[in-house]
């Protein structure tokens, strides 16, 4: 049983052991239990999931402190409020994707459980190769953190700007090298019918499958600006992963709950410009201060009280119009 206390990455093996057990576990109860079979999901369940994933998230990171430190633990609370702040930016771009190819909320959840699957595999490579690059050239957190700055300027400056997915070069690229069904086929990803040209059988993608492939293009990109966040934040691999992956998996319970808010969040994406500026310039601040980083506290306490003026500065804004959408839809 030594190698239970083996040095992997910094932390024992017997602590990724723990954290892999527990992520199987949940996705065995997601996939075997509560979501066997495709169906709508509704508001009351997406919440009540989300509340279960974001405790289950807040109790790991009070498991982290508990074992590693206090600020370990602040650590991994910063990067987990962070990643999730970000994957709601993400849930946006998500519910563009599935209006676009009138993908019925039954079929949903299919196309963002293999999403999240393929999503925990991205961010582990890219997660294990920043780690290794960050560990040999220190000096690549500056580029992070530069990154950063101009991508929150950026997002800031194109806020008001919807996702195109129609003109997407990956999606244009697919539609003129695959054949593609008409519509949709059940929850299939892929079909074998007749060639309306030739007769004989073939293989087509099917709408859904665009979608897949979409929502996994959408991660890759969130990804190269959330990664080099958790990295400003700290470089410990094993914060980063968890904390990367505790907030990702709750992602479809948090997209059900908040795709019919989404004109309730209006200033949400302002507020997360925000914290990737204030998350890459502290690096900066640290050194004119004379500091090796900046206090996880007030890392947290920043990012917090950001986050919190962006959500009740768009509730407090569009209280009128959510009532009377409310209301036409009802």
């Amino acid at each position: 049983m030594d190698f239970l206390f083996i040095d992997l990455l910094g932390k024992p093996v017997w602590m990724w052991l723990t954290f892999v057990v527990v992520v199987l576990v949940l996705l065995a109860l997601d996939l075997g239990v509560l979501h066997k079979d495709s169906r709508e999901i509704g508001i009351k369940e997406s919440f009540a999931l989300s509340a279960f994933y974001i405790a289950l998230g807040l109790a790991f990171g009070g498991w982290i402190w508990f074992q590693s430190g206090e600020q370990a633990g602040l650590e991994y609370l910063t990067g987990f409020v962070v990643e999730k702040s970000l994957a709601m930016d993400n849930i946006f771009v998500i519910a563009m994707i599935f209006t676009y190819f009138s993908i019925p909320r039954a079929y949903q959840h299919r196309v963002l459980l293999w999403g999240i699957l393929g999503v925990i595999v991205l961010r582990g490579v890219m997660i294990a190769a920043g780690a290794a690059i960050v560990e040999n050239y220190n000096w690549v957190l500056y580029l992070f953190a530069a990154f950063l700055i101009v991508t929150g300027i950026k997002m800031l400056l194109t806020a008001d700007k919807e996702y195109d997915v129609a003109s997407n070069p990956v999606l244009k690229f697919l539609r003129r090298k695959l054949p593609v069904t008409d519509g949709l086929r059940g929850e299939k990803f892929m079909v074998r019918e007749a060639d309306d040209k030739t007769g004989r059988l073939k293989t087509f993608i099917t709408p859904l499958f665009l979608a897949l492939v979409m929502v996994e293009l959408a991660d890759v990109i969130f990804a190269v600006d959330s990664i080099p966040a958790i990295f400003a934040i700290t470089t410990d691999p094993y914060i980063v992963y968890t904390s990367n992956i505790f907030a990702i998996l709750g992602l479809r319970a948090l997209y059900f709950a908040l795709s019919a808010l989404i004109h309730r969040f209006a200033y949400l994406k302002y507020a997360l410009s925000v914290v990737l500026i204030f998350i890459g310039s502290k690096i900066f601040l640290a050194d004119m201060l004379g500091l090796a980083k900046i206090p996880p506290v007030v890392s947290l306490s920043v990012t917090l009280g950001i986050l919190a003026a962006g959500i009740l500065g768009s509730l407090w804004a569009t209280r009128n119009g959510s009532a009377t959408l409310t209301k036409s839809a009802d």
